[in-house]
């Protein structure tokens, strides 16, 4: 985006049927009217004026099933513009049913350029993963987010985690961390890793795995989460402190593998493990597709070039009897 992210929220798009040459038959901009639009950046501004605070919005229907991304989908309709290029990741993948669906979505109904590349893009709408590149303040992530309330499990009354989060009553949550230790000696929670926002609210950070925890302190770019069924969204600005919550005795880590990627040889990236053969031979590769393409890409360069400088040094000049 050319603009910065409070002016995409806050400034309306308004756009003929035809945007780089494409006809939306019959559609409006990005699928949902521009009323609509206008009242998720509104919430999106207060989202982003209180890190972390669930707000409420009014949210439509959308040609996809809850549970699906229809929470994010709304907020990157509401956002998206005409120049903007748009990246879907799905588990880290760009390739699987969601990414791919969700992609063609806004290509027929917005005309916007896409990408698989994460330094291309400039709105990335995310399930459960956050690209292994840093990203800059000029992207945008948006996150798909099944269930919003981090206290839900805990008490599922929707009145009493709104006083909770009031009153900062986050006791229970320690207690739960606490649960595990007893139990696993250690903090046994791998995904949906709670975490303080601004030394404020606790926020559920969609379930993303808590190795990417790490990558919402002091993120340059924009991070927007929407529940589409539960009609909720909040937001995390950038350079916004976001710690997960640990104990001093029993801190907080992320996953380590023993292996590397089987592809790139990554080994500071999150891996999947992948089963090979019947006899259940295993692998494990990166989960982000892109990050290991690029790393392949790189390292066969690499290995390209030093295999020419090799066979450079190789070569003897010959000498004037050879020659003659």
């Amino acid at each position: 985006m050319n603009t910065g992210y409070t002016d995409v929220i806050n400034g309306g798009y308004h756009h003929d049927d035809n945007v780089h040459g494409y006809n939306f038959h019959g559609y409006n901009f990005a699928y949902l009217d521009e009323q609509t639009k206008r009242m998720i950046r509104r919430a999106l501004l207060k989202a982003v004026a209180i890190p972390g605070y669930q707000v409420p919005f009014g949210g439509r229907e959308m040609p996809m099933p809850y549970g699906w991304g229809t929470g994010g989908m709304q907020l990157t309709a509401s956002i998206l513009g005409a120049d903007d290029v748009l990246k879907v990741i799905d588990q880290g993948a760009d390739d699987t049913t969601n990414a791919v669906s969700i992609r063609a979505f806004f290509e027929r109904v917005a005309g916007v350029k896409t990408t698989t590349a994460t330094s291309e893009a400039s709105v990335i709408q995310t399930r459960h993963r956050i690209p292994e590149k840093a990203l800059t303040k000029d992207q945008i992530l948006v996150f798909q987010v099944p269930i919003p309330e981090p206290l839900r499990f805990i008490e599922p009354s929707e009145e009493e985690t709104r006083v909770m989060h009031a009153l900062e009553e986050y006791g229970v949550m320690h207690v739960k961390l606490y649960e595990d230790i007893a139990r696993h000696g250690h903090i046994a929670t791998t995904y949906a890793y709670p975490v303080k926002v601004d030394e404020r609210y606790v926020m559920d950070p969609s379930p993303i795995p808590k190795f990417d925890n790490p990558k919402l302190h002091m993120s340059e770019a924009l991070m927007l989460f929407g529940a589409g069924r539960e009609k909720r969204l909040y937001a995390i600005p950038p350079y916004t402190r976001v710690k997960s919550l640990d104990f001093e005795d029993h801190p907080f880590e992320v996953q380590v593998w023993d292996e590397p990627c089987a592809i790139c040889g990554a080994t500071d990236s999150y891996l999947d493990e992948v089963i090979i053969d019947d006899a259940g031979g295993r692998m494990f590769v990166c989960s982000d597709t892109d990050y290991c393409q690029s790393r392949s890409g790189n390292e066969a360069q690499s290995h390209g070039s030093q295999s020419h400088d090799s066979q450079s040094l190789d070569r003897k000049p010959k000498s004037a009897e050879e020659t003659a």
